[in-house]
């Protein structure tokens, strides 16, 4: 939870003055260009679902997937230089924030797309059953997707074939601009799997004890082969919809009640209610800082894509030739 924060931290501050939006204009001092979706907040639940995965297990990620990205286990520093454009970045720059992806470690990609990943988790999982793999794939996404056609789609074909995939809906409470619940009919992503009869846990998704806990039971039960499983973590976005949104449309009260139940705080007491060592965080704490600086220090010096690399990994059907 500590790294994937330092990495939000450091992201958010490369990021100012990348876009031209919410009055503010792009002045090309920006490392991080383009729109950048944080995940400051909401550390528990890829950290507490990501502890039960395996390297061989897919997982796709939404347009706020930094976290999901590194808890799967991804290089922090091909990270960093993905997001800072650079030749030496996960894609070779290509992707950027909301398009990383890691082969290696089974994270077949964020997505711009709102609920796109559903329908690649569905299909990926498909193919682990099909080929008997011993690997299951989980499809991390927001509260907003549950409102889109993808997710009833693929939930229904999940269920229908009895695949392999853990659905674990991020509730941030916020879908871009606009608040979630005012415009969501029904209780959410759990009451609506449920009605597929996929078994669901709705869980308090600032709290990664309480992840951790729940993510161990349906991971297990997806695993054994029983079926889909869908797990409801209520979280919060403490950032804008970009990293340069100020957010000026939800109430200044709601923030600082959220931030009451930040997740690493709510660890960081429990452990130390628990005995836990003070040193052994403040070292946790300097190596995430350390490795984030270094990696930022990295994707600086790292060199810009070669002219010539604008021709590779692309298509082109018009001849029906493939590139």
């Amino acid at each position: 939870m500590v790294r994937i924060r330092a990495f939000e931290n450091a992201a958010e501050i490369a990021s100012q003055g990348g876009v031209s939006a919410y009055g503010k204009a792009a002045d090309g001092t920006a490392r991080v260009r383009g729109p950048l979706h944080l995940s400051t907040g909401q550390e528990a639940v890829p950290a507490g679902v990501c502890a039960h995965l395996k390297r061989e297990d897919y997982l796709t990620s939404t347009h706020r997937g930094h976290g999901h990205t590194l808890a799967k286990g991804a290089d922090l520093q091909g990270m960093m230089s993905e997001l800072f454009g650079k030749a030496t970045g996960f894609n070779g720059g290509k992707g950027g924030s909301m398009h990383i992806a890691d082969f290696s470690v089974g994270m077949l990609g964020a997505n711009g797309v709102v609920a796109a990943g559903l329908p690649i988790a569905v299909g990926a999982a498909h193919a682990q059953k099909l080929q008997k793999r011993d690997a299951i794939t989980v499809c991390f996404f927001g509260d907003g997707a549950i409102n889109r056609g993808p997710f009833l789609e693929a939930l229904n074909w999940a269920q229908v074939y009895s695949l392999p995939v853990l659905f674990v809906c991020e509730d941030n409470r916020w879908s871009a601009t606009t608040a979630s619940g005012p415009m969501t009919a029904g209780a959410g992503a759990s009451v609506r799997a449920e009605s597929f009869d996929i078994p669901a846990v709705k869980v308090d998704g600032n709290d990664v004890l309480a992840v951790f806990a729940a993510a161990a039971t349906l991971v297990q039960q997806v695993r054994s082969g029983i079926g889909p499983r869908l797990l409801h973590a209520i979280t919060y976005r403490v950032k804008g919809h970009v990293s340069v949104d100020p957010a000026a449309y939800r109430h200044p009260d709601e923030l600082n009640e959220a931030l009451k139940t930040d997740p690493i705080a709510r660890a960081r007491a429990a452990y130390l209610q628990a005995g836990g060592d003070s040193g052994v965080l403040a070292a946790i704490e300097t190596q995430a800082t350390d490795e984030v600086a270094a990696a930022v220090a990295g994707a600086d010096a790292a060199p810009w894509p070669d002219a010539a690399a604008a021709f590779t990994d692309i298509q082109t059907t018009g001849a029906g030739t493939w590139h």
